[in-house]
């Protein structure tokens, strides 16, 4: 019984700790509509400590001081088109969730299709050299069929 009920327990800890935002109370604006736009700019950009997730979810120090910095940019009036290209530089493109369609980053927007392509062609190879294999070399003679006939209606003895 006690087992289950720290188990449970557990669970319950690991569940609400997974579902606790990383945007602390002090680092709110106080406005709602500034505080949506910062939160939706800080979910574009990447925390470079953790790398796989946004600033707005990372715990890390650096994810902290990235989302100050984009609520005093907000607070000075800068668009969000401003604050990221400020953060691309800083950074470089790496800091974007999405990076964009360029030709240094061709490999990462195209990159999964050639995988998937390669190994859908590997797939049809492999299948049509197996149909290959199974297929008869050569169908029965005339006179193999009229044996097989005979012996399959009960028929033996030698054609």
């Amino acid at each position: 019984m006690r087992r289950v009920a720290a188990a449970s327990f557990g669970l319950l800890v690991f569940l609400f700790a997974a579902t606790a935002g990383a945007v602390q109370p002090d680092e709110m604006l106080k406005d709602p509509a500034l505080e949506a736009r910062a939160r939706a700019l800080s979910e574009q950009i990447r925390c470079l400590v953790c790398q796989n997730e946004s600033i707005d979810d990372s715990e890390a120090s650096l994810a902290h001081d990235l989302r100050v910095l984009i609520r005093k940019q907000i607070k000075e009036g800068r668009t969000n088109a401003q604050i990221r290209t400020f953060l691309v530089q800083r950074y470089g493109t790496f800091v974007l969730l999405k990076p964009p369609f360029r030709a240094s980053t061709l490999v990462l927007w195209l990159g999964p299709l050639v995988v998937l392509l390669a190994g859908a062609a590997g797939m049809a190879l492999y299948f049509r050299s197996r149909k290959r294999e199974a297929a008869p070399a050569d169908a029965l003679s005339p006179k193999e069929l009229a044996r097989v006939e005979r012996l399959l209606r009960g028929g033996d003895g030698p054609a």
